[in-house]
């Protein structure tokens, strides 16, 4: 540590710290007063890292006979090694009269203090101090209070600490309050802002802008909406685009509160601003909505450059409104990786999956494409064209006063319940829509959208508790049987926009409000007539239910699906009829949550915990000929209940046809009475008929008195009467009381296995 060589004093300082630790610590005191300025940075560097019980203890002892670049060092070092116990050593300091020694100490405060501070740093913070110095103390406080047991105590502390402060010392206080984030910190500080002078109000509102997480948001941006001072408006609006940045919410509902600070963003810098953190959601949403900012040149490459990221993240966005934006930004887009990135566009576009994809159902403009609603959909079902269009020209002439188009937004303006609908029919469908209802200060909020001719998707006011509201928007609020209520509250404030994404496939519907699961799966009833299904297409509608209520930004994509099953003229003859048609499970009950409809099919889930529970049909049956084709997965297992009760189990208290891929090794040493099509434990079947795992194969089951027959790809497997077993036992000797019943439901007994289901009839035999 004595050479000449500044690298090779360097190099032993490092070494003897490593290995002589705390024991070395006079010679690098040494260092400190006689070195050069980098051997002082190499030997505080070494105490940074030192171990050793006693190295704070004979740093604090040192401190004071040091030299001032010494002092600054170790100050530091108690600082890097959070010494609360030496915060004696380190307080006086922030009085020293050198400056070096008196910002170190500053700094280091928020290091080393704790709860019990506190006292002593607001006295330090009511006394005149440079700016630095006074934010030093800021964070000294924050990092007290951050490190308590007790928060709230200390928050409170601080509120009180605010109340009994003059008038220009109040502000002092907000930053603190900001980095503390709770509620009561920012009742505080937005109260300042209302009622301060234009020095306080800026103080509070860069506090909020700076907030520690999200909760100002909703102060911002009604800040940036309400302010006519540019700086301020400039302050908050920023601050609100922080907020939503920081926040933990879904990517949907930021992109929809991005969309809020477009509408009163007026600088180019914000408009910028708000694009890219737009970008930063991957959402289908924020793509269109930075797509619209393609021709606007004051941010045509931040739209540009969202649009292709993230499109480009995700190869599920295809259609016509992506392709023709990305062809948009392969033009517009500029910047030194443009041809990169132009080409990486291109090949995208050459991958992308082919269809229409989601359409835009509202033009920002007028109304085409919609129109007024002309009774249920049984009833126009039921009129002749001429009074359907006399009925249809009378509910247009009605809407047109009713529903109007404002600064790009559909309105219902009107007093009645005649809702605007599509003028074309949907089957399944994924539908995204912003919608608003409106504060006219009435409490009356109430609106929805019908799917497929029927309500509905709840939409309205949460305040409304004496009529249920306060569950929330997104439920399917005219179902009876099945989930009505949403999942969870995810509603916005009252006034504020929402966001839906709605899917239905088949009679199920899943709705997210605002990026936020509400309905998950559910059965729409079909409202108009509760003995039949929901209808298989009809037109979406826009409800109007008295109230104001805004959308905006509605797009639909079509889901394709097969064409709904339909029994053979002979089957038609016979007396056949259908339980599932690929469109819809109204036949059915027990577990329709793992059972779904998909592409045409019962696809049973793979079960997470060994077991789905069983879908039943909803009549019961004694004698009949059942008719139904299953695909299954390697080794899966499920069954055919018959004659069955709607609870226990149905292989012992009704009777259990095999549906199993018996071929499978880990059925090696099944019983005949096990195999597919056996009567379980009672009667065997014949091995060998199943097709290759993943292909479909056909089954047909005869039940008539004690006889059944299974006949699986056009082969008997299982010809047998249950007779016998009914007086001696069945075959595996255990109780089957389900031998003896005469009638019951038919199901589907999940085992936790996937598999697949489709083109369910049945004919009743019972005359």
């Amino acid at each position: 540590m004595k050479s000449t060589d500044q690298q090779v004093r360097i190099n032993a300082i490092t070494a003897a710290g490593k290995i002589g630790q705390d024991k070395v610590l006079p010679n690098l005191f040494l260092v400190l007063q006689k070195g050069t300025a980098e051997d002082i940075k190499a030997a505080q560097q070494a105490m940074f890292i030192m171990k050793g019980s006693t190295v704070t203890t004979q740093v604090a002892k040192a401190l004071p006979a040091m030299s001032v670049n010494g002092q600054v060092a170790l100050i530091n070092v108690l600082g890097a090694r959070a010494a609360h116990d030496k915060i004696n050593v380190i307080f006086p300091l922030v009085k020293s009269k050198d400056a070096n020694v008196k910002a170190a100490a500053f700094e280091a405060l928020k290091q080393v203090v704790e709860e019990d501070n506190l006292p002593q740093l607001f006295t330090l913070l009511r006394e005149p101090n440079q700016a630095e110095e006074t934010a030093q103390v800021q964070k000294a406080i924050i990092a007290a209070v951050a490190n308590s047991n007790d928060k709230p105590k200390q928050t409170s502390l601080v509120l009180q600490q605010m109340e009994q402060a003059s008038a220009d010392q109040k502000s002092l206080y907000f930053n603190i309050l900001a980095s503390i984030g709770d509620k009561s910190s920012l009742k505080a500080v937005s109260g300042a802002f209302n009622t301060g002078d234009v020095t306080a109000k800026r103080a509070a509102l860069t506090a909020m802008a700076q907030w520690s997480n999200a909760s100002a948001a909703t102060e911002l941006f009604r800040i940036s909406k309400e302010s006519t001072d540019a700086a301020m408006q400039e302050l908050a609006l920023n601050g609100y685009i922080q907020s939503i940045v920081k926040s933990s919410s879904p990517a949907e509902q930021k992109v929809l509160l991005l969309k809020n600070a477009m509408a009163v963003a007026k600088a180019p810098a914000q408009k910028k601003a708000i694009i890219r953190a737009v970008e930063r959601n991957k959402t289908i949403t924020g793509l269109f909505f930075a797509g619209k900012y393609l021709d606007d040149m004051d941010v045509q490459q931040e739209a540009a450059t969202a649009v292709m990221n993230i499109a480009l993240a995700d190869k599920t966005y295809f259609g016509n409104n992506v392709r023709d934006m990305l062809n948009k930004t392969i033009v517009v887009l500029k910047g030194q990786d443009s041809d990169y990135q132009k080409e990486a566009i291109r090949k995208y576009l050459a991958e992308m999956p082919q269809g229409e994809g989601f359409v835009s159902l509202f033009n920002g403009k007028d109304l085409t494409g919609w129109k007024g609603l002309v009774d249920d959909p049984i009833k126009r079902s039921k009129m002749d064209a001429s009074t359907l269009a006399a009925a249809q020209a009378k509910a247009d002439e009605l809407m047109r006063k009713d529903w109007t188009v404002q600064n790009g937004e559909i309105v219902f303006v009107g007093q009645g319940f005649d809702n605007l609908t599509t003028v074309k029919k949907y089957g399944d469908f994924e539908m995204l829509v912003d919608w608003k209802i409106v504060d006219d200060g009435k409490k009356k909020g109430d609106a929805g959208i019908y799917l497929r001719g029927s309500p509905q998707v709840q939409m309205w006011d949460t305040s409304r508790v004496k009529d249920g509201a306060q569950v929330g928007s997104g439920g399917l609020y005219n179902n009876k049987i099945n989930q009505s209520k949403p999942l969870k509250v995810a509603d916005n404030q009252l006034g504020e926009w929402n966001n839906f994404r709605i899917l239905m496939k088949g009679d199920r519907v899943t709705v997210y409000l605002n990026g936020e699961l509400v309905t998950d799966n559910v059965i729409l009833e079909n409202y108009w007539d509760k003995a039949q299904a929901i209808f298989a297409e009809e037109q979406l509608e826009l409800q109007a239910h008295g109230s104001p209520v805004a959308y905006r930004d509605i797009y639909v994509r079509e889901i394709p699906r097969p064409k709904p099953f339909q029994l053979s003229t002979d089957e038609k003859s016979e007396g056949f009829k259908v339980l599932f048609d690929g469109t819809n499970m109204y036949d059915w009950t027990g577990n329709l949550q793992d059972y779904v409809i998909d592409n045409g099919t019962i696809h049973v889930m793979l079960g997470s915990n060994g077991s789905h529970g069983n879908l039943y049909t909803k009549n019961e049956y004694s004698d009949f000929i059942y008719r139904f084709e299953f695909k299954l997965t390697p080794g899966a297992n499920n069954g055919l209940g018959i004659r069955a009760p709607l609870t226990g189990d149905a292989a012992y208290v009704g009777m259990e046809l095999q549906i199993l891929d018996n071929e499978a090794d880990m059925y090696k040493d099944l019983k005949p009475y096990q195999y597919h099509g056996s009567v379980y434990g009672t009667i065997p079947a014949k091995r060998g008929f199943l097709k290759p795992v993943g292909e479909w194969n056909y089954e047909e089951v005869i039940v008539k008195g004690p006889k059944i027959q299974v006949i699986l790809n056009g082969t008997v497997i299982m010809d047998g009467d249950i007779t016998e077993a009914r007086k001696n036992g069945a075959a595996d000797h255990l109780a089957h009381p389900g031998l003896l019943r005469d009638t019951g439901h038919i199901g589907y007994l999940g085992h936790g296995s996937e598999l697949w289901i489709r083109n369910v009839r049945v004919k009743s035999l019972e005359f």
